[in-house]
């Protein structure tokens, strides 16, 4: 799939993460893909981001398009011409948009489900929800900090920060391949999150992560950040 660099706004990012036990991520995902671990855990999570003015590079701010989206993500690595590569497996994503839904897995890589967001966001407080047509549900309920968790396995917002902007490349299936997508911030900032509630029925599904496999640890905020995504070799 050859499509043109993208350019927009992340005008809020939410970064939902989970550790996981890695025996539990080994099952599915495919290969070449296996778990990124850090201090023992593989790292699992869902990336709730509207978007905004996203374009193809060059043409006009009006004729960009904005939506809410949400994309469950597992870190992985994988072996390529002799180099172990980082970045994110992406087994599914959703949108508030129906074009994208249209055009997921032809135009864009990765299947769309078409999704109903529910986002009240004011006062350094966030409360974002989706319901997708398969019936998968992701809600959070946070308010802006400045202290990072202490019970987080990255133990500081700067190792977290780190984790996670080396997640730039991120591949989702499409039939026989796997489609990537690489995401060039201009800038690249994370600020903390207290979390009030949190619920992710795929993470929750016992059928895919058995009873104790994987627990929440922390959230990220982005906000403001231009941005450009540019499609790689397909694997």
């Amino acid at each position: 799939m050859k499509i043109p660099t993208i350019h927009g706004y992340i005008d809020r990012r939410i970064l939902i993460n989970f550790t996981a036990d890695p025996k539990t991520v080994e099952k599915i995902i495919p290969l070449p893909f296996r778990p990124k671990i850090y201090k023992g855990k593989a790292i699992v999570g869902i990336c709730l981001i509207r978007l905004k003015n996203i374009k193809p590079k060059g043409l006009p701010s009006f004729m960009g398009i904005s939506s809410e989206n949400g994309a469950h993500r597992i870190a992985v690595e994988w072996d390529e011409n002799g180099e172990t590569k980082s970045g994110v497996y992406i087994p599914r994503r959703d949108t508030s948009l129906k074009f994208n839904a249209l055009v997921g897995g032809r135009l864009f890589p990765g299947k769309h489900y078409k999704a109903k967001f529910n986002v009240k966001e004011g006062n350094g407080n966030y409360h974002v929800n989706f319901i997708s047509s398969d019936g998968t549900e992701t809600l959070i309920e946070a308010m802006e900090t400045i202290t990072f968790s202490n019970r987080s396995v990255f133990e500081t917002l700067n190792n977290a920060s780190a984790f996670f902007q080396n997640g730039d490349l991120g591949y989702s299936p499409n039939k026989t391949r796997f489609e990537g997508l690489k995401l060039n911030t201009f800038k690249w900032e994370v600020r903390p999150l207290e979390v009030l509630k949190v619920k992710s029925s795929f993470f929750e599904n016992e059928a895919i992560f058995p009873k104790g496999s994987v627990a929440f640890d922390n959230a990220l905020l982005m906000t403001n950040i231009e941005h450009e995504w540019q499609a790689t070799q397909e694997l």
